[in-house]
């Protein structure tokens, strides 16, 4: 049992933390024995096996979904038109994806925004999720790509739900708010430069609905946003976004460790539109 103001780490990142903690003081000292290694080892098998077990507890995907992937895994992007550095890693994936179609169902959200499509995953994802009669709407710069999304769609009975808009996301945000529209769920994911506009367009017009909900992906951005690595272009804007959604009086948010980091954001109470 610990002592009080001492909690020893409970987490499996937290105790990944502490096992290196240990091995790198052994390793400075020169005392990297077999003890040290055995603890090593252990925190390799605790990284290398986070992923793999968060696959196998989360509900498997559909079969469009789950072909959808493999499309895209496939798919020599190297060879795309044009610098869009766009790579299959880009995929939201089997969990995220499951997280996004939960909290689809948790919020009862029929209408969907995503900012940055890609292929089609996490779209076709929160598609199967809002049932009949809901409607996502999304958002990708990249003509090509969006072609590939749709063909993947076309060979799902949800994908039907699923409205493609070409063209930069902050011209399609500031059109939909013109028409009119309104969304309970808006996932981010394009780039990361442009956050703070999408998020500052979504809060200041009536995109987002009064009780509608936020999701942000890649706010740890390989741990760019806060580590010792390397700095990156997309990693101090990623710091800066996360910066200033901490600041930012208008709203309430919590940061999630799945995948390359989620934040959840809504409203602050007292600021619905």
């Amino acid at each position: 049992m610990t002592p009080p103001g001492d909690p020893r780490p409970v987490t499996p990142v937290g105790i990944l933390a502490a096992t290196l903690d240990d091995v790198l003081a052994r390793a400075e000292r020169g005392a990297l024995d077999a003890a040290g290694l055995d603890r090593l080892r252990s925190a390799r098998e605790l990284a290398t096996g986070l992923d793999p077990y968060l696959e196998r507890c989360t509900t498997p995907p559909s079969p469009a979904l789950a072909e959808l992937a493999r499309r895209t895994a496939e798919h020599d992007w190297r060879e795309h038109a044009g610098d869009t550095g766009l790579e299959q890693e880009m995929l939201s994936g089997h969990v995220e994806g499951r997280l996004l179609s939960t909290l689809v169902h948790a919020t009862r959200a029929r209408t969907v925004l995503e900012v940055g499509m890609f292929t089609g995953y996490s779209a076709l994802a929160m598609a199967e999720a809002v049932g009949h009669g809901g409607r996502v709407v999304a958002c990708e710069v990249d003509a090509e790509v969006a072609a590939f999304a749709q063909e993947c769609f076309a060979a799902s009975t949800a994908g039907g739900r699923v409205d493609v808009r070409v063209g930069p996301a902050a011209a399609t945000l500031r059109a939909l708010d013109e028409a009119g529209e309104s969304f309970d769920l808006v996932f981010v994911d394009a780039d990361k430069a442009g956050y703070a506009e999408y998020l500052d367009l979504l809060l200041a017009g009536g995109l987002l609905a009064p009780h509608g909900l936020v999701v942000v992906d890649n706010t740890l951005m390989q741990g760019r946003a806060y580590g010792a690595l390397d700095q990156t272009a997309n990693g101090a804007a990623i710091a800066a976004f996360n910066d200033g959604v901490a600041a930012d009086p208008r709203v309430e948010q919590v940061l999630v460790p799945l995948r390359d980091g989620l934040t959840l954001i809504r409203r602050a109470p007292g600021e619905d539109a």
